[in-house]
């Protein structure tokens, strides 16, 4: 998955755009863009932020007046083909030069989020969310449109803690989804269901719970840097494993750990006093 930015630009003359991959872009603001397959055949759409446009492939595009700023897109063949179950040959989206769509507005907004902080949740997390956006692309704007599959059960026990070994394994390391399907002999999109079936969790939710119990382990010891805990658990940033840290478990690191010392000394405490009242 590849992610530009575009910030709004003033009244510039049309220029041919090609494009190999599949892309789409979500309007950050209002404002227009003028798009046609001929120079001389241009339509300008007016648009509002949030408002979706899923570009054409292969076939040029004029573009001109792109005074909205977006966000593009670009998904990966093989994120398309994983989503529409090994179709043969490459997934072909119907370009739509304005529509609406919740969720993939809703993933779009997490990446910019993301984008903006400097992509610290790492390539899980980005393979997820790209795999999410395919999905979504596939079932409502593919030119042959295969529903996604079903599977019914799960993944088996000798499946699930090969998954467990494998994330511990590799814990401080930027584990990628496609790493994680392959280790179990599984496409993307096949693992990615079937794990969450299984443990109610998706593959990006389960590593981050993982890391955060192996930091809440560490934090257990008095003279354990935050810093130290944060890379050891596979977190890019101080800043970023904080802010996750606080949200699982509702505060901070540093107040985790004073927490847990000062019940030990309280326990400490009166298991003493409970021995000297002895009689």
């Amino acid at each position: 998955m590849r992610v530009e930015l575009f910030p709004p630009e003033s009244v510039t003359e049309p220029r041919l755009w090609v494009r190999h991959d599949q892309a789409f872009a979500m309007m950050l603001g209002p404002g227009s863009i003028e798009w046609g397959s001929q120079r001389s055949a241009m339509e300008k759409f007016d648009y509002a932020a949030g408002d979706l446009a899923l570009c054409d492939r292969h076939q040029g595009e004029w573009v001109g007046l792109m005074n909205t700023p977006h966000l593009q897109i670009s998904i990966s063949d093989a994120a398309l083909t994983t989503a529409s179950d090994g179709a043969n040959g490459k997934v072909e989206l119907r370009p739509l030069r304005k529509f609406a769509d919740r969720r993939l507005g809703a993933l779009v907004a997490a990446v910019h989020t993301e984008m903006v902080a400097g992509f610290p949740s790492g390539q899980l997390f980005a393979d997820s969310v790209e795999q999410a956006m395919a999905v979504a692309l596939v079932n409502g704007h593919a030119v042959r449109n295969r529903p996604v599959q079903v599977y019914r059960g799960g993944l088996g026990s000798a499946r699930l803690r090969r998954i467990k070994e494998l994330v511990h394994a590799k814990m401080e390391d930027d584990l990628s989804l496609d790493e994680m399907a392959q280790s179990i002999g599984l496409s993307t999109a096949h693992f990615a269901r079937m794990f969450r079936k299984s443990t109610g969790e998706t593959p990006y939710q389960f590593v981050l719970r993982q890391r955060v119990e192996r930091a809440k382990a560490m934090l257990r010891a008095p003279d354990a840097r935050v810093l130290d805990v944060a890379v050891a658990c596979g977190f890019k940033t101080q800043q970023h494993f904080a802010q996750v840290f606080r949200d699982v478990c509702g505060v901070s690191p540093t107040q985790y750990r004073q927490d847990f010392l000062d019940s030990e000394v309280i326990c400490a405490s009166e298991t003493h006093a409970e021995i000297t009242l002895r009689p």
